[in-house]
């Protein structure tokens, strides 16, 4: 006899064991909802580009909203429920957007690309969110004085460096990824692209996604700064699969800086409103 599935719950790859645990399923299908305990310590730079730059990076039916502004982030995340209480880290790179459907015209940050340091959230983030997720190292920041330094690596060659220095403290409000002016964001826009099997070249499954603006977080500190980011010149021989990524981002004029932050906040939710969008 073969598995049989289970309505309702969510699978993945490994398929025959059962429903798979994660962010948004637990242990006998329960979720983490009631848990709060999730902390985030976020460190962000933002410049303005030469608006071409950006424009090669978008899906089909995206196109650039507001002004050409892209906003790097380390965030390091601990006492996550759903991996009973330890962490990991991520490495944004987002800019404001439009996706204009036959469906739905939505407008957000656009998020192309991400790195994770822990194997588990890419997995559920790319076959059931449709983020852009990648692997690589990302060592705990570096606090010196009123200065934060973040790396990230692969196998051993460093291809980026954010900083922010010269921080004070300012209000408990984490700043919004600047770009889209006084028009609201809908939440962060994604692309979701599987490609198929046999077909070489075609996709399985490619749409474009939206996590909604929303939830419940506490912020306890919130420091402004000046910021930097580098991604260093990177071949195929030392990131074989990700050089053309890092390559596309170290192409990007640096214009003008547009705002650095630091940010500890607690809570948040767990995307499961995550959105297909048409």
């Amino acid at each position: 006899m073969t598995h049989k599935h289970q309505s309702g719950l969510n699978y993945r790859m490994p398929y025959g064991f059962g429903p798979a645990a994660g962010p948004r399923q637990g242990p006998g299908g329960k979720d983490f909802k009631a848990d709060v305990g999730a902390r985030r310590v976020s460190i962000a730079t933002s410049f303005l580009t030469d608006p071409s730059h950006l424009k090669a990076l978008l899906p089909p039916r995206f196109e650039l909203a507001g002004e050409p502004i892209v906003t790097v982030e380390l965030s390091v995340l601990s006492e996550l429920a759903w991996l009973a209480g330890r962490g990991y880290s991520i490495l944004y790179i987002r800019f404001p957007a439009c996706y204009k459907g036959t469906r739905d015209t939505v407008t957000g940050s656009f998020l192309p690309v991400l790195w994770e340091n822990k194997p588990d959230p890419i997995l559920t983030g790319r076959e059931e969110l449709g983020f852009s997720k990648l692997f690589c190292d990302l060592q705990p920041p570096r606090v010196f004085r009123n200065s934060v330094v973040a790396t990230g690596s692969w196998e051993g060659h460093q291809f980026v460096e954010l900083a922010v220095d010269d921080l004070v403290d300012t209000d408990p409000v984490v700043p919004a990824p600047p770009g889209l002016g006084n028009v609201k964001s809908a939440g962060v826009l994604h692309y979701k692209y599987l490609p198929d099997t046999e077909n070489w070249g075609q996709s399985a499954i490619e749409h474009a996604c939206l996590s909604p603006a929303g939830g419940s977080v506490q912020v306890r500190r919130v420091q402004l700064g000046t910021g930097r980011v580098k991604f260093l010149p990177t071949s195929w021989e030392q990131m074989p699969t990700q050089y053309h990524v890092v390559s596309a981002l170290a192409a990007l004029p640096q214009l003008e800086n547009r705002g650095s932050w630091v940010a500890e906040v607690c809570g948040g939710g767990d995307l499961s409103d995550q959105r297909k969008l048409a």
